[in-house]
């Protein structure tokens, strides 16, 4: 520890992310602030270029709503999340996102993102929110936009931050190190802007050896924002709600431009397309069970019933597909034509986005236009902008959220000056891309508003910090002094290396709380007993040790992902229903309870006592609630 620099820096606003929300919030936050004087600093842990969900490209951005076509309203958008979500979704936070999302992909086009255009120059969707794109420099596109507007000068990459500094009941910054030398960084700031990421690499994944580093969702992602939000107190919600995508099987790669856009069918070994042969099962999860389009969940669980019952695997069957839409143009000329284009659309579709599963094709021979492709559902992720919902409680905006969703500023989180966005913030899932990018810049605005508000600098105990510091630190000091213990420096007797710690992390969530090889299915004893290994799980953590700064990150970073985990595994244990079969099943509670679990299941973690405390939080619409004939299409 003696040979670490300390370096403060000291600033108003402090954006911690690289991704597609800290991009929007960095923008938007830029522009308010030379308005008011304020001083914005945002830290990532890798480069903003190629950080984030969209790090290696994107084949389309998933959330489009076109308010100025008139074909779809705020309310439209709303049904369809709340709907897809078995009915728990903050309805304000998505309609706010929802109303300013089209701005952002505007700015996207205007700084050079190519979108799709038709020959009437409209935009190509490839469903009724989503909007085909070129895009490999996605990120790279919405990264330079932030760092223009910022300034490099105000920009620190490669900086892990492990965790919130605390004033009292209120965010004073944030501490953390280099992960290229030997400097150990603490943030001092009026507030925080936590968008760091959803969690990857909590379960095990179907992947194993070279494949563990291949996830549906970034595996570097971590459950840093919720870590963060979790560590100073804020209430959270949703952590129950992990998503399972299904995706190509072994590289992940996506499904959603199959399924709208080639309009491809899955069915199973025996040619059964299940989402017609399981279609009666719907009839148990009314009244979301008719809504349309089907809750991506009960998708999820159709199919996995015939892989239950074995009639796996499952295919997506992309020859059917492509030979359809060839013969639909006509003329044998023009069907060899449009078979060679939809041919290159099937390659880019990977190309732009999850270049193993082409990798993956090409090496097993996979034709799509001549042969299916597996497809299998996924680990479980925690992310707070797809089809999850896991974050912070966050404040709704004054004009839209009903009093109990609103306590001052947007996006905040119950703890004064934190703010949250992207998979930082909970309950208004569906935003993905865009959507993260539009609600970074409603809580960039909001938080720089907080800090003209409440302009004085909070106190910073530094006698903390260098407690903090040693915590922190303390695993390169084990490893030093053990190292020798030992033929094989990565098994010890005196510590643990930070990869077989996450190796037992995701066995407990595997085999305890609903994994890959426990068919997604949990209950109460096997909750139970997830959470007492998790103590003494807890209990190893300080016994983590690290060969250098690489893997010094990589500590923190399964810290981090335990915090997640112990939040999810309370929060299903209180759910007592199975609300998203197809995420997770509750053998023991194996029904939907409308009466009693309509209703946001939220947790916090007491920084005072250390303890967790459970609560239910009601459901409050701003649109009416359709009744039952109507969410069944009748």
């Amino acid at each position: 520890m003696a040979n670490f620099e300390t370096i403060e820096v000291t600033t108003d606003l402090l954006i911690l992310g690289g991704g597609m929300a800290a991009c929007g919030a960095a923008v938007e936050a830029a522009y308010w602030a030379k308005k008011n004087n304020v001083k914005v600093t945002l830290v990532d842990k890798a480069a903003m270029d190629r950080s984030g969900a969209v790090a290696m490209g994107l084949s389309a951005i998933n959330q489009y709503v076109g308010l100025k076509d008139g074909k779809n309203t705020l309310k439209d958008y709303v049904d369809y999340v709340r709907n897809d979500l078995m009915g728990i979704t903050r309805e304000d936070l998505v309609a706010n996102i929802a109303r300013h999302v089209d701005s952002t992909v505007h700015l996207f086009e205007k700084w050079g993102l190519p979108i799709w255009k038709d020959e009437q120059g409209n935009y190509v969707h490839e469903g009724r929110w989503q909007l085909m794109i070129n895009g490999e420099s996605y990120k790279v596109v919405v990264a330079e936009a932030a760092k223009n507007a910022l300034g490099m000068d105000n920009i620190y990459e490669r900086i892990f931050i492990v965790g919130p500094l605390m004033d009292g009941e209120k965010v004073a910054g944030a501490v953390g190190f280099s992960v290229r030398e030997n400097k150990f960084y603490v943030f001092k700031a009026k507030a925080v802007l936590a968008a760091m990421g959803g969690a990857v690499h909590v379960f095990k994944p179907r992947s194993s050896g070279e494949g563990l580093g291949r996830a549906w969702y970034p595996p570097w992602n971590s459950g840093s924002s919720a870590y963060f939000t979790l560590k100073a107190g804020a209430e959270m919600t949703c952590q129950e709600v992990r998503f399972i995508p299904v995706r190509f099987k072994d590289a992940y790669g996506p499904v959603g431009a199959w399924f709208l856009l080639f309009k491809s069918r899955a069915t199973n070994a025996f040619d059964e397309e299940y989402m017609v042969t399981r279609r009666p099962e719907l009839e148990n999860w009314k009244p979301y069970g008719g809504v349309k389009p089907i809750p991506a969940n009960l998708r999820n669980w159709l199919g996995m019933l015939d892989v239950m019952e074995g009639k796996g695997p499952i295919y997506m069957r992309t020859e059917e597909a492509i030979q359809k839409l060839s013969e639909a143009a006509g003329d044998p000329k023009e069907a060899k034509k449009k078979l060679k284009e939809l041919e290159a659309e099937a390659w880019e579709d990977f190309l732009d986005m999850t270049i193993s599963q082409a990798i993956l094709w090409a090496a097993t021979n996979v034709q799509p236009e001549e042969k299916s492709s597996e497809i299998a559902a996924a680990e479980p992720y925690f992310i707070g902008s797809h089809s999850g919902a896991s974050g912070a409680w966050v404040s709704g905006p004054a004009d839209l959220a009903p009093p109990e969703y609103n306590w001052g500023y947007a996006c905040m989180a119950t703890v004064k000056g934190l703010f949250c966005a992207g998979d930082a913030s909970g309950a208004s899932s569906h935003k993905f891309s865009s959507g993260s990018h539009a609600e970074g810049r409603i809580a960039g605005k909001a938080a720089v508003a907080y800090c003209v508000d409440n302009p004085q600098q909070p106190n910073v105990d530094m006698a903390k910090v260098e407690e903090l510091k040693k915590e922190i630190l303390a695993p390169l000091d084990r490893y030093e002094e053990f190292k020798g213990g030992s033929s094989d420096p990565d098994i010890n007797p005196n510590y643990i290396k930070p990869k077989m710690f996450m190796f037992r992390l995701q066995k407990i969530m595997d085999e305890y709380a609903g994994g890959v090889s426990s068919q997604f299915k949990t209950s109460k004893p096997l909750l139970n007993k997830g959470l007492e290994l998790l103590k003494f799980l807890s209990e190893d953590s300080d016994k983590l040790a690290a060969d250098g700064l690489h893997e010094l990150m990589r500590c923190w970073e399964n810290v981090h992902r335990m915090w997640q985990a112990e939040a999810h595994v309370r929060t299903v244990l209180f759910r007592e229903e199975t609300r998203w079969p197809g995420y997770y099943f509750r053998a023991d509670t194996p029904k939907m309870n409308q009466n009693d679990w309509l209703c946001f299941a939220n947790c916090r973690w007491d920084p005072n006592t250390g303890e967790w405390e459970m609560m239910k939080r009601p459901i409050l619409h701003i649109y009416p609630q359709p009744q039952d004939h109507e969410l069944l299409g009748g």
